[in-house]
């Protein structure tokens, strides 16, 4: 087999691990669990591994995914529990198998996300964060590849739930994963900067599934 596909979580203290020293990380793992990865060729050569959608640091996940090559014929049923041995707590490898779909492929993610309050009402604030997600356009400013740009990032979400917890409010999203891309952190941003009396004290999120643009689940 040429490719393989792994699917893991990232959470508890994982979470702050930075996109590139999970990329190490990853490495040094295969390594300590037996396996070689392929290399590329070239002035450069590179270890032939990646991920197809980097995670903010902070943000956990529970679908994460990771295309690899490795020099060796190896059974995929058995590199989840070996590479998951190999890796620090919080990283967890899920199932590791032959790609089904391209990654240009992936297009919507579902996401968790949990706004703290302290000393404000829940309920009410999960009515009053309904109807600013629910306006036609939601301009923000937000970093670009030529600096910072104004964009409307209503239409990168397909659908967003609210509900009230114990101080905070609890949130599940379907939001764009390519072409645009939304960052989960930006619903939270956009409070900030349009309704700052609604922005939460504190706000985490976690991906929960992938999928394509029919909302077919991604592998």
């Amino acid at each position: 087999m040429d490719k393989l596909r792994l699917r893991f979580k990232k959470t508890g203290r994982a979470v702050y691990i930075s996109h590139l020293d999970l990329m190490h990380t990853m490495q040094r793992a295969f390594s300590r669990a037996g396996y070689e990865l392929r290399y590329s060729e070239g002035f450069n050569p590179h270890p032939q591994i990646s991920i197809a959608l980097p995670l903010s640091v902070g943000a956990g996940s529970l679908c994460e995914i990771m295309d690899f090559r490795l020099k060796t014929e190896e059974d995929p049923a058995e590199i989840p529990g070996r590479l998951t041995a190999a890796l620090p707590e919080g990283i967890e490898i899920i199932e590791a198998y032959e790609p089904r779909r391209k990654t240009a492929e992936l297009k919507w993610l579902r996401v968790s996300g949990v706004f703290e309050y302290d000393g404000r009402d829940a309920a009410q604030m999960a009515e009053a964060l309904d109807r600013f997600y629910g306006q036609d356009e939601l301009i923000i400013s937000k970093k670009t590849k030529r600096g910072m740009g104004e964009a409307d990032i209503r239409p990168a979400i397909k659908r967003i739930e609210l509900r009230a917890g114990p101080g905070a409010v609890l949130l599940e999203a379907v939001i764009s994963a390519r072409e645009p891309t939304l960052n989960p952190e930006l619903l939270a941003e956009a409070l900030r900067q349009k309704a700052p009396e609604l922005a939460p004290d504190f706000a985490k999120f976690t991906r929960l599934e992938t999928y394509d643009r029919e909302m077919n689940v991604y592998r």
